[in-house]
Parts: structure tokens; C-alpha cells; sequence
């Protein structure tokens, strides 16, 4: 970072960038469950005056990264949770080294699908698809609030399964007697609406990760459109990217 005597910009846009270096440190576990450096060497490392860490501190107090105590210091709180982008696993899956995902099914029901979600489906005027509605905890906490609409024929048989401690990944797999392909990922953020909030157990407004997810079966035919609210405090995302592609620059 620039030395602080030349930074002219307003403390809030150094505290901002301190914060956004110190939250990557958290996330991936340099200080689990533990307390972080004095502010003095704090400052020290990232080159910044001790007001503004003790300003990029308050950010992420504010985000439930860390917890301010007088007389103790700052202390890292239970952190996120890491969910890769690079592979199509279920929740369960992918959250297996962290504890025990289970699922409170709220809904499930044969509909009539609005006719976006026909279109994403492939599926014709009049077909009926399988809604399911689910509220997903990692050991107890809520994560996630899951809505899933499933091709008929996929989605029928999940009636008879045990959908409270398993992935639809999994039981879509047994079911159609097929492995998944590929999927089709959207990632943007929304603040919780009233209904959200309660089900998550966060403040109206709060920051969550929407991910719209349209799954396909391994010969193509898609098969389970999702959108999933996650806890934005509870997960983050991560995945590996490459610039080139069999040699050459994409």
C-alpha cells in the first residue's frame, strides 16, 4: 500500500481497501476463532495509520467478521464457509469437512410453472413441473433458502425420497438412473426481503448471495432449475479461472 504521508485520499476509501485485504485473511482462516494483531501492527502491516484500521475494523465488525471487545482486542468470529465454483457438487457435498447439512422442506407440490421457467426447462405449453421449497442449516444454523423447480419426470419419484438429509443432486442422479452434466451458474447479490430475513433468521435488508442455478443431465436435457438465497455472512464463494483454453487466448 502507498505510504500513508502521500495517501490523500479520505480515510473511509484507506479504510475501505485495508478492510478488503485484513476480510481475505479472515475468510481463509489466518485467524480462526482467534484474536487478531494490536491495531499498532495492524498498521504496521498494511501500511496504514491506526485510525484507519481501526475504521476498516469497524467495516467488518459491521459485517459479523469480528467482534470488538474493550479491554480484549478483536477477535475473528466463526468465519465463512467456502463454496467452490469449479466443480457441480450439492450442498452436502461440498460442506461435508464443516459439519452436517440438513433440510427443513417447506413446500413440495406438482404446479403449473410460469412460463420463463417452462422455457429454461425445454418443457412444452401445459407440462407441469415439481416446485420444492427448502430452508437448508449447517450443523443447526441456517445457510440457505432453496427454490427448486425440477422437470416432472425427475422430479415425481423425489416424493418417496429423503429429501431432509439428502443433496437433489444425489437423489437426482439415483432417480434418473443418469449422471449430472454441466450447469448453467448466475451469482449477484440482493438484500433479504421481509419473508427472507425471518426464514434466515438475518435483518430485513441484509446482504445474501443469489445464486440461479440450471442444472442438465449428462445428455444435455436440463432437469432442475434453481434459486438459492445463501446467508451472506455465512458463505463465500471461490473457483479457479483459466486465460487460456487448449492453448489458446480466449
Amino acid at each position: 500500500m502507498a505510504d500513508v504521508a502521500e495517501d490523500r485520499r479520505p480515510r473511509a476509501a484507506r479504510a475501505r481497501q485495508v478492510a478488503d485485504v485484513l476480510r481475505g485473511e479472515i475468510v481463509r482462516g489466518r485467524f480462526r476463532g482467534g484474536r487478531l494483531p494490536h491495531e499498532a501492527a495492524l498498521a504496521r502491516e498494511y501500511g496504514a495509520s491506526r485510525n484507519t484500521v481501526r475504521e476498516a475494523l469497524g467495516l467488518l465488525r459491521d459485517e459479523g467478521l469480528v467482534e470488538r471487545c474493550p479491554g480484549v482486542g478483536t477477535t475473528a468470529g466463526a468465519g465463512k464457509y467456502p463454496h467452490g465454483l469449479h466443480r457441480l457438487l450439492g450442498l452436502a457435498e461440498t460442506l461435508h469437512e464443516h459439519g452436517e447439512v440438513t433440510n427443513e422442506v417447506r413446500a413440495m407440490s406438482l404446479v403449473e410453472p410460469p412460463a420463463a421457467v417452462r422455457d429454461r426447462l425445454g418443457l412444452g405449453t401445459g407440462e407441469r413441473v415439481v416446485y420444492l421449497e427448502r430452508l437448508r442449516r449447517l450443523n443447526g444454523l441456517p445457510l440457505s433458502l432453496d427454490l427448486t423447480y425440477l422437470a416432472r419426470e425427475a422430479g415425481e419419484p423425489l416424493f418417496d425420497e429423503d429429501l431432509e438429509r439428502n443433496d437433489i443432486f444425489v437423489l437426482l442422479e439415483r432417480v434418473t438412473g443418469r449422471p449430472l452434466g454441466v450447469a448453467e451458474v448466475t451469482l449477484e447479490a440482493v438484500n433479504a426481503d421481509p419473508h427472507t430475513a425471518a426464514v434466515l433468521d438475518v435483518p430485513r435488508g441484509a446482504a445474501l448471495l443469489m445464486v440461479e442455478r440450471l442444472t442438465h443431465l449428462s445428455d444435455g436435457r436440463p432437469v432442475d432449475l434453481e434459486f438459492i438465497r445463501f446467508r451472506g455472512d455465512r458463505l463465500t464463494m471461490r473457483g479457479h479461472l483459466r486465460r487460456h483454453q487448449d492453448g489458446r487466448e480466449e
